[in-house]
């Protein structure tokens, strides 16, 4: 699908004039026309897990650097640390590692990571403003809700029960079954076992690999930018979603035109998607 991204929000008034230019006379609408029809009907939300539900970051700096340092590496910056994420652990550890280190003492390093992180609490993340209300909204309304992450299963698990306990039906990371974004595996794999087909959901992130593994699965696209990632970032990608989402309230937009009650209405037809082709798998990426 090749379509602007259709862009909601109340930002300040740099941001609306910014944005003006993107948005279409059809403001209001939610999806494409060609490929959802007029008032598209989901019942299924998938998300991100760092950048999307839950700022990370500070505990990321914090275990990344204990691992290094049990190892005897330098520590790296916040900014550094930054930049390393969003490709899962391996990806984290091989690039936080000084330039020049053996691959196994890389994977030692992850693996020292990955011992710590059991014990470690979490104290410094949490959900991102607005987002414990957005999912109040969705479950009331009755949406089938799950998390897809890069991160590995184990930790996705743990981070998600001290955060956000009891919220999602269906939560995955990467692990010998689910292999890591943008593959599509793991984000079809989810929706399955929510119940859904891939017509019916959306996949929300905060990364260009976020929107390539949508696209790869054949599912409405949603990018946020309150995350790890700028907004440029998309466009520079060549990753243009089908929602650019400025908070997560944004999301309502989704179900506000398809229901005003407390569950969502699924008894249309499946949406139409036989015009819309989704890319092939790109065989070296992350998110």
């Amino acid at each position: 699908m090749t379509n602007s991204p259709l862009i909601v929000g109340e930002n300040s008034s740099e941001d609306t004039a910014r944005r003006a230019a993107a948005q279409s006379a059809t403001r209001g609408t939610v999806a494409s026309d060609a490929v959802y029809g007029a008032t598209p009907t989901f019942d299924t939300f998938v998300f991100d897990l760092d950048g999307t539900l839950l700022d990370t970051l500070p505990d990321l700096v914090v275990i990344t650097n204990r691992a290094l340092a049990r190892e005897g590496y330098p520590p790296r910056t916040r900014e550094e640390i930054h930049s390393f994420v969003g490709n899962g652990l391996m990806a984290l550890m091989f690039q936080a590692v000084p330039e020049g280190t053996p691959s196994g003492a890389a994977e030692r390093a992850m693996e020292r990571w990955k011992e710590l992180f059991p014990t470690y609490a979490n104290d410094l993340t949490i959900p991102y403003p607005k987002v414990q209300e957005m999912l109040d909204d969705l479950r009331k309304r009755g949406y089938k809700l799950g998390v897809l992450s890069n991160k590995f299963d184990a930790g996705v698990q743990q981070v998600m029960n001290q955060k956000l306990p009891g919220v999602f039906e269906v939560m995955h990371g990467e692990c010998a079954e689910i292999p890591r974004k943008p593959d599509p595996t793991g984000l079809l794999r989810t929706i399955r076992e929510l119940g859904s087909v891939p017509e019916r959901a959306v996949y929300v992130g905060d990364s260009p690999g976020d929107v390539r593994t949508a696209r790869n699965a054949g599912v409405y696209a949603v990018a946020v930018t309150w995350g790890y990632h700028d907004e440029a970032d998309f466009a520079a990608e060549d990753a243009s979603p089908d929602l650019m989402a400025y908070s997560p309230l944004d999301l309502l937009s989704l179900v506000a035109a398809a229901d005003d009650c407390d569950a969502p209405d699924v008894s249309r037809e499946t949406p139409d998607r036989s015009k819309a082709t989704p890319p092939a798998v790109a065989e070296e990426a992350g998110a």
